[in-house]
């Protein structure tokens, strides 16, 4: 076991992939090093793709002191009796949702639309995703018997998402698209790359892509350096934990970047330190390595 240091450091945390498992499940050894961490005087942020609404109960009820979402298009502090305190907020330009639209239109390719609030589906995409999302809720009831927990409650869906007509196109801040078509990512990045960040996405398309698009500088490093900046703290004593293509800015700008057993290993190989798996103690692990627990 490491030593404790017992300089204040600041933690952004991934959720999924690196807090959750398979969109549901939680190690018990997540939630007491994370409420450990802080009480022992450092900050944690969870620092995720999602909507801010659409981030799990259980991951919130962990505790934090603040939030990045969106991938980065928003952050906020999270005071002692729950109030946050907006830090950034960077809405896509109604001009580039408007250019996305048409071009994931044009070629066929099902969408999702995140807003603050929310997850918007475009027609046919529950199709398109409903067997990952099968795949995720298979595989809840395995996780748990991993962890020696009992099955006590259905998952819930890996993401929650409302008719696309219901979106406010000017609040968009990200979209993740599925495509049948093997070449879809690359392409969208050759076309869509100059004035949007596109990375790839998470979900297995055997035969198939999928991938996430934000607005070209908006992503979770520069949220982070937002956010060192709003609370006067160095990025020497910052930490990054990650497992996914989203996570590379967060690793550029950190003192420390930690990158979980099951990330890629072009992942592994941008980080300073690569522990275990979501269910393998793998945020606790880190947190015991570097000190702070």
């Amino acid at each position: 076991m490491s030593e404790i240091d017992t300089t204040p450091r600041i933690v952004f945390i991934d959720v999924d992939g690196t807090i959750l498992e398979h969109g549901s499940v939680i190690a018990p050894s997540t939630v007491t090093a994370i409420r450990s961490a802080r009480r022992a005087g450092h900050t944690v942020y969870l620092c995720t793709g999602r909507s801010a609404g659409d981030i799990h109960p259980a991951v919130r009820e962990i505790g934090f002191d603040g939030v990045i979402s969106n991938g980065g298009a928003f952050a906020v502090r999270i005071d002692d009796d729950g109030t946050e305190r907006p830090i950034a907020a960077h809405l896509m330009p109604r001009a580039l949702t408007d250019r996305m639209l048409g071009y994931f239109e044009d070629r066929g390719i099902h969408y999702f639309l995140q807003t603050d609030d929310a997850v918007y589906a475009s027609p046919g995409i529950g199709a398109a995703a409903d067997e990952f999302f099968r795949q995720r809720r298979d595989r809840h009831a395995e996780d748990l018997r991993a962890l020696g927990l009992d099955d006590d409650d259905a998952p819930l869906p890996a993401i929650s998402y409302r008719p696309l007509d219901e979106v406010d196109l000017d609040q968009v801040v990200k979209a993740t698209f599925i495509s049948a078509d093997s070449d879809t990512l690359a392409r969208a990045q050759a076309d869509l790359g100059d004035a949007f960040h596109v990375i790839p996405g998470s979900i297995p398309m055997p035969g198939g892509s999928n991938g996430e698009i934000a607005q070209l500088g908006v992503n979770k490093g520069s949220a982070i350096v937002e956010v060192l900046d709003a609370l006067g703290l160095d990025a020497a004593d910052s930490v990054g934990i990650g497992d996914s293509w989203n996570d590379v800015e967060m690793f550029d700008v950190v003192g420390t970047a930690v990158a979980m057993g099951g990330a890629d290993p072009e992942l592994h190989a941008r980080a300073d330190l690569v522990t275990t798996g979501v269910l393998d103690d793998g945020v606790h692990g880190a947190l015991v390595r570097l000190g702070l627990v």
